[in-house]
C-alpha cells in the first residue's frame, strides 16, 4: 500500500502510546530508522512523542521507564464528544504483557476518533488487541505476535488473522513487534520518501535482510539442535495443524510413511525427547496461550487441545508449568517481579538431555 508517493518535505510527527509493561525493544526498533533518516536528510523528516493515558513514567517489561505526556482526550462538552484530531501522522500503540486484557474506554474512544479523522494507526505486538476491542479491525486483516496468535484468532472471529511480520489494511497497521518494527518503519519511509532513503537507512543499521509484510514471523518448525530433519519438520507441521485432535502415533507414522521406531529415534536425536512428550508439550503450550488470551473455560480449553480428560489435562499442565490452569489466566501476575514462561521446548529438552547425561555418567561410574 502506498502511503504517499510524493517526497514529503514536512516533518512528520509520530506519537507512541505506551501501555504498562510494553516491550522496549519494539519501541527502539521503530525509533531508530526514523532517527537515521533524519541523520541522512538535509532537514528533519520525523519527530516523535511519548504518550500514555495518564502521563508520567511508564515502565517497560525490562524495568526501564519512559517519561510520557498525557493523551489529550477532551471530556464530553455540551453533550457532544469532540476529542479533536491528533497532529500526528502516525499513532503507534505499543502493548505487550497484559495488553490482551487491557481496557480503557477513553483511550479506545480517542483511537476511534483518530481513525475517523484518517490518521494512520499502528498496533504493535499485543496492541492489536486494543484495536480489535475498539472495533477498528472488524472486517480487516490484522497481525499480532505469534505467541498469542491462537488466542487472538479465537477471541476475534470477525477479524482475518495473519501470522506475518506486519499487515497494512487501509489506515490501520498491525505489527508483530520486535525486529518487525524496523521493517514496518522502513516500508513507511520508502512509501513516503523513496526506496533509496529506506535502503540507506537499512545499511546504516546493518539490516541487510529486509522483510516484506507477508514474511512469516517464524522460520518454521525448528529444533534446539540447530538442525531440522525433513521428517521432523513434516511431523511438527502435521501436529500443529491438528492441535485440537487426539492423535495416535501410529496414525502419524502411517500418514508420513515412516516406521514408528525410526520416528522415535529421529525425535530423540534431533529434538531431545520422544514424539509423545513433544506432542503433549505442544498441546500444553497452545492451552496456555488460550488461558492467557481468551475467556474460554478450562474445560473448553482441554477439549480444544485434544485432551479427553480434564483431570489429566490439569495434571499435565501443573506438572509442566508449575501452576494449575486456573492460576495461569495472567502470563505476568502483578506480584511477580518479571515475566516467566516455563515449559518451553528448549527448557524441556534441555532438562531431558541433562537427565540422560547424568544417568549415562552414573552408569559409567558404576
Amino acid at each position: 500500500m502506498a502511503i504517499n508517493n510524493t517526497a514529503s518535505k514536512q516533518t512528520e510527527l509520530v506519537q507512541f502510546i505506551l501501555l504498562p509493561r510494553f516491550n522496549m525493544a519494539s519501541l527502539t526498533t521503530m525509533i531508530e530508522p526514523m532517527r537515521i533518516a533524519n541523520y541522512l536528510s538535509t532537514h528533519p523528516l520525523y519527530q516523535w512523542q511519548f504518550l500514555s493515558r495518564h502521563g508520567g513514567l511508564v515502565q517497560a517489561s525490562n524495568d526501564m521507564t519512559v517519561a510520557c505526556d498525557k493523551i489529550a482526550c477532551n471530556e464530553i462538552a455540551f453533550g457532544k464528544i469532540d476529542r479533536g484530531k491528533s497532529p500526528a501522522s502516525y499513532i503507534v500503540l505499543l502493548g505487550s504483557w497484559g495488553a490482551e486484557r487491557y481496557s480503557d474506554e477513553k483511550l479506545t474512544s480517542w483511537l476511534r476518533d483518530q481513525a475517523r479523522h484518517g490518521t494512520f494507526l499502528v498496533g504493535v505486538e499485543i496492541g492489536a488487541y486494543i484495536f480489535a476491542r475498539a472495533g477498528l479491525l472488524t472486517g480487516k486483516k490484522a497481525t499480532t505476535h505469534w505467541s498469542l496468535f491462537a488466542g487472538f484468532a479465537e477471541t476475534f472471529p470477525q477479524i482475518e488473522p495473519a501470522e506475518q511480520m506486519f499487515t497494512i489494511d487501509r489506515h490501520i497497521m498491525t505489527c508483530a513487534g520486535g525486529m518487525a518494527g524496523v521493517d514496518l518503519i522502513l516500508h513507511c519511509i520508502e512509501q513516503t520518501h523513496d526506496h533509496n532513503l529506506a535502503s540507506e537507512v537499512a545499511s546504516q543499521m546493518l539490516h541487510h535482510f529486509r522483510c516484506e509484510g507477508h514474511f512469516p514471523q517464524r522460520p518454521g518448525p525448528h529444533t534446539t539442535a540447530g538442525e531440522t530433519h525433513p521428517v521432523i519438520q513434516k511431523t511438527i507441521s502435521y501436529l500443529e495443524e491438528r492441535i485440537e485432535d487426539s492423535i495416535l502415533i501410529p496414525d502419524i507414522c502411517k500418514k508420513l510413511g515412516i516406521p514408528q521406531r525410526q520416528l522415535e529415534r529421529l525425535f530423540n536425536k534431533y529434538v531431545g525427547c520422544s514424539i509423545v512428550q513433544f506432542c503433549r508439550l505442544m498441546k500444553l503450550q497452545y492451552a496456555r496461550t488460550l488461558l492467557v488470551s481468551t475467556n474460554m473455560t478450562i474445560r473448553e480449553i482441554s477439549v480444544a487441545t485434544g485432551f479427553n480428560s480434564m483431570s489429566y489435562f490439569s495434571s499435565c499442565f501443573t506438572r509442566t508449568f508449575g501452576r494449575k490452569p486456573s492460576q495461569y489466566r495472567r502470563a505476568w501476575p502483578d506480584e511477580d517481579q518479571a515475566p516467566n514462561w516455563p515449559g518451553t521446548t528448549y527448557a524441556f529438552t534441555h532438562i531431558e538431555r541433562k537427565t540422560k547425561q547424568e544417568k549415562a555418567t552414573c552408569r559409567n561410574m558404576c
